[in-house]
């Protein structure tokens, strides 16, 4: 079904999950990307959209979508023993193979498999600025500009994030290796948030542009106090507290722990999105969630690269908001994500049901919490079904066979706990239908680039 602009779209749903919970027959009506009605318990009309069971989508709050092409190629255990560390210096020596087509063509590949799994947006915290030894591009935008080209093919809302990463390390180390392909000083990177913004005329109207000091390590205070004063609309998001020698590190220079310098130097609020803060210390804990920042969770990455689990119970007891990524896109799930993240505090806890406040269904706790969190995070008005929101939409078939023996008030946990992506049968992306029948509207065209581009890259690194 083609949509132009000015035109209604209508989508009718034998159940959806709306402010007030389900409600059964209901017809929602999109115009120029928004929600514009919603009717419940009314009769299908001729044109309408039919769908089984109609959510909100969710925001993919953090990737970096060129390390899809390098997952499964560091799971080989060399002599002694691999971390974090290790792991990142093979992504390093990747990235050396990567040219702008490359990028491109593994990002849209990478927000086409997002879509088929749920998800409406992405948050893309994109940090590969330079050509491999550090020259920089005619354009010191190319790179930036093959994201979005991704992401007007697939047709995902993107909140654009451009990373400034001035340092190789805490007290102002040199870029060295792999990491000269990220570097820019203030005045490079201010210029490279510009000409992001003036991308945004080509882009699809609901397109954001926000900013990401990589991390304490990678900038220094005197520049992220000056970045963050120049952006003030947001959103800002900032690798924090990933791994233990990341926190001895940035203590031993500021004389405090991440998560805590940040809050104490920092006017950490809304606009603020914290990925990972994974080793918190029960006060940072409950001082993030009272700053009504976004914890930025990455359960599959942070478990594939052995960060550790997130300390879950006592920041949502705290009230804290919190949303899912799929970082290094090692694997993308939106399923696997949810239950990631909740068995990883069960094995640490030992005990069930731990992601909810008091009592309740853990999968709608995790499902609408990672809903309104990753909304927050992107500046994106969405996370809900409601007049007004952007279309981020995920229809899913209740009678699939992982769902099919449970009531609507149990969908939520047979999502979160025992389906698959697979169960997902369209998603909009600002009223872009862009998964129909479980499948990307263009797959067959984003599948053949990322096969081509892997060929190369196969035998760059071989």
């Amino acid at each position: 079904m083609s949509i132009h602009e000015g035109e209604i779209m209508r989508i009718f749903s034998a159940q959806a999950w709306l402010e007030d919970g389900w409600k059964n027959n209901v017809t929602i009506s999109i115009e120029n990307g928004e929600i514009t009605a919603i009717e419940t318990q009314v009769a299908k009309k001729p044109g309408d959209i039919t769908v089984d069971t109609l959510m909100p989508a969710l925001a993919n709050l953090h990737s970096h979508s060129f390390q899809r092409a390098m997952a499964g190629m560091t799971e080989y255990r060399a002599a002694g023993q691999d971390s974090f560390w290790t792991w990142r210096t093979l992504m390093y020596q990747f990235l050396e193979h990567l040219t702008p087509e490359h990028i491109e063509a593994i990002a849209a590949l990478v927000f086409m498999e997002m879509q088929e799994a749920g998800y409406a947006s992405v948050g893309e915290f994109h940090y590969v600025h330079r050509q491999a030894g550090g020259d920089r591009y005619d354009d010191p935008a190319e790179l930036t500009n093959r994201v979005f080209c991704a992401a007007n093919l697939s047709g995902i809302g993107l909140t654009h994030l451009p990373v400034l990463y001035s340092y190789g390390g805490v007290e102002k180390a040199a870029l060295n290796g792999g990491q000269l392909r990220f570097g820019n000083n203030l005045e490079e990177f201010e210029a490279l948030v510009r000409s992001s913004k003036s991308s945004l005329a080509s882009s699809n109207n609901d397109t954001r542009i926000g900013i990401a000091p990589h991390s304490l390590r990678a900038t220094a205070p005197d520049e992220l106090a000056t970045v963050v004063a120049s952006f003030r609309d947001g959103p800002i998001h900032i690798h924090i507290a990933e791994q233990p020698k990341e926190v001895q590190d940035v203590q031993a220079w500021l004389g405090a722990r991440p998560v805590e310098w940040l809050l104490e130097n920092m006017d950490v609020d809304q606009k603020w999105c914290l990925i990972h803060a994974t080793h918190m210390t029960n006060k940072e804990t409950l001082d993030l969630a009272a700053s009504g920042a976004v914890a930025g969770l990455c359960p599959i990455t942070e478990a594939n690269l052995g960060d550790g689990p997130f300390n879950g119970p006592a920041y949502l007891n705290a009230g804290g908001r919190f949303g899912l990524g799929s970082d290094s896109n090692v694997r993308i799930s939106l399923t696997e994500e949810f239950r990631t993240l909740e068995y990883s505090q069960r094995l640490r806890d030992l005990r069930r049901n731990v992601m909810v406040q008091g009592e309740g269904s853990v999968g709608k706790a995790l499902y609408l919490g990672a809903a309104q969190g990753g909304a927050q995070a992107l500046n994106r008005k969405a996370g809900k079904i409601a007049v007004g929101n952007l279309a981020d939409l995920v229809a899913i078939n209740s009678g699939h066979q992982s769902l099919c023996g449970l009531s609507s008030d149990q969908l939520f946990d047979g999502l979160c706990f025992a389906a698959d992506d697979s169960s997902v049968t369209d998603v909009w992306s600002a009223g872009r239908h862009m998964v129909q029948g479980g499948e990307h509207i263009h797959r067959s065209q984003i599948m053949r680039h990322y096969k081509s581009t892997m060929v190369e890259l196969t035998k760059l690194i071989s």
